[in-house]
Order: C-alpha cells, then sequence, then structure tokens
C-alpha cells in the first residue's frame, strides 16, 4: 500500500532519515519502534507531507506522492494523529468530531443566507456520525464535555475517532502511548484492532511500549540512525543483535532468556 524507496531528510548537516526503504502492506497493523532519535517521526513526517524529503520516492496504491501536502493526502485517506494530542480545546467531544469531514455546506457563505436547511439536515447527519464514534470508542459519556477537559488518553481516543470521521485507508499514530495510563491503552489497543478488523484499516504505529507492539503489531520495523536496521516478528527483532545493540539492550535479551528457561 505504501512504498518508501531510499528516502533523505537532510536538516543542514544533520541526516535525520538517511535511506529509508519500506513497505507497508494493505490490512497490517506495523510497528515502527527505535532508540530516540532513529528518524522515525521525521519519516512519518515525510510520508504524510509535512516534510518533503531531501531526495526518495514514496508511493500509495502505485501513485507517487512524494512532497504532496497533508490536505491531499487526507482527500487520498492518508492521516496521522500526534504524539501530542491537538484538539479544539473549547468545542465539545461531538463537535471536535464534526469539524473533521471537509466541503461541509455551512462552509460557504452563500448557504448560511439560502441553505441553511442543508446546513441543518447535513450537522444532524455529522452528529450521529460523531455519536456512533465516540460509542464505538467507549467514550459516548464525553460526548458534551469540552475536549480540553478530558485526560490525555481520551483525547488520544478522539484522535482516533476524527480518523473514523472520514473513514481513513491508513493511518500514521505516534507514540499513541505516551502520557497514557494501562486500561484507556488497552482501550486504544482494543479500537486499533476492530478497525483494522472490521473496517479494513491500515496502521503504522511508533511506540516505544513492547507489550502494546507485541500484542498489535506484525510486522514490526526496527530504525536506528535514520536507516531501517531490521523487519520482521517482535520476537525476531528481540533476537536481531544488531537492534539489541542499537536499541533494547542486552538486559531485554537476558530477561527473555530466563524467562524462555523457566
Amino acid at each position: 500500500m505504501i512504498v518508501v524507496e531510499d528516502v533523505h531528510k537532510h536538516f543542514g548537516g544533520f541526516h535525520a532519515v538517511d535511506g529509508a526503504s519500506l513497505e507497508i502492506a494493505k490490512g497490517s497493523i506495523t510497528g515502527l519502534i527505535g532508540p530516540n532519535g532513529a528518524g522515525k517521526t521525521t519519516l512519518f513526517n515525510v510520508i504524510a507531507g509535512v516534510l518533503e524529503p531531501t531526495s526518495g520516492r514514496v508511493t500509495m496504491d502505485g501513485e507517487d506522492i512524494t512532497g504532496l501536502p497533508p490536505h491531499e493526502l487526507f482527500h487520498k485517506g492518508l492521516l496521522r494523529t500526534f504524539q501530542i494530542a491537538h484538539e479544539f480545546s473549547s468545542m465539545s467531544c461531538r463537535e471536535n468530531l464534526m469539524m473533521v469531514p471537509g466541503a461541509q455546506s455551512g462552509e460557504s457563505l452563500w448557504n448560511t443566507w439560502f441553505g441553511r436547511k442543508r446546513i441543518a439536515n447535513e450537522e444532524r447527519a455529522l452528529a450521529a456520525k460523531a455519536d456512533e464514534v465516540l460509542e464505538f470508542l467507549t467514550i459516548s459519556h464525553l460526548a458534551d464535555h469540552k475536549a480540553g477537559q478530558v485526560s490525555g488518553g481520551q483525547k488520544k481516543l478522539l484522535e482516533l475517532g476524527r480518523t473514523m470521521m472520514v473513514d481513513a485507508k491508513i493511518v500514521f499514530l505516534d507514540e499513541v502511548g505516551a502520557g497514557v495510563n494501562r486500561t484507556l491503552l488497552n482501550t486504544i489497543g482494543d479500537a486499533i484492532i476492530r478497525l483494522n478488523e472490521e473496517r479494513g484499516y491500515t496502521f503504522v504505529v511508533i511506540e516505544h511500549d513492547m507489550d502494546f507492539i507485541g500484542r498489535l503489531c506484525d510486522p514490526v520495523i526496527c530504525m536506528a540512525e535514520g536507516k531501517v536496521l531490521a523487519e520482521g516478528t517482535l520476537e525476531e527483532i528481540k533476537a536481531n543483535e544488531q537492534v539489541i545493540e542499537a536499541y533494547l539492550g542486552t538486559g531485554l535479551k537476558n530477561k527473555d532468556q530466563l524467562e524462555a528457561g523457566a
């Protein structure tokens, strides 16, 4: 579905992404791991159109999307979330979701005067869909709460809900577990699995929580120093000597060996 070919992104003399190549299969939940500074988020930003690559190519379903701006990729079904949730804090959770679909009738000055019935019908439909999304994510009780007043984990669920308002094809999740308690993280994981299995969403997940990655992701890709270091199942990645040296450390390897011998 997504093919990244020899992508480089330089900031002056710093090579944040240094010849990364990878493929994201349609219908997969792919994990992207690696140490801080490995280039994971920069690669996300290049794929999602936030940054233009210095060189290299990105394709989606065979179409070259290299350097396309985020709003064009949004209409193609490619969306991303951020490590720090971006919400309209003074609006309700329901209203945050209703804001997502583009080309709404109420955006036209003409329609505000002469198309009020169409606007009202459209808003009722959007509110109904937003409520359906909130119910799916098990946060329907927050529909009328200000988005700025809910917890960090609930904001992450709300960001996931935004992707459901436009029936995304592929979603890039950047550290969805950052600052989220274990209970809510499990709820987020449940939602991702359901969206993948029931609605065919493809996900790419940056995350440092190996339990979360192990529950959701296959394959797992490890980056280090701007390059793809290894790819495989989580067990294969955890046994890879290069990955252990660059990211996981010998402590995890020793722990796995002890558990295997127990």
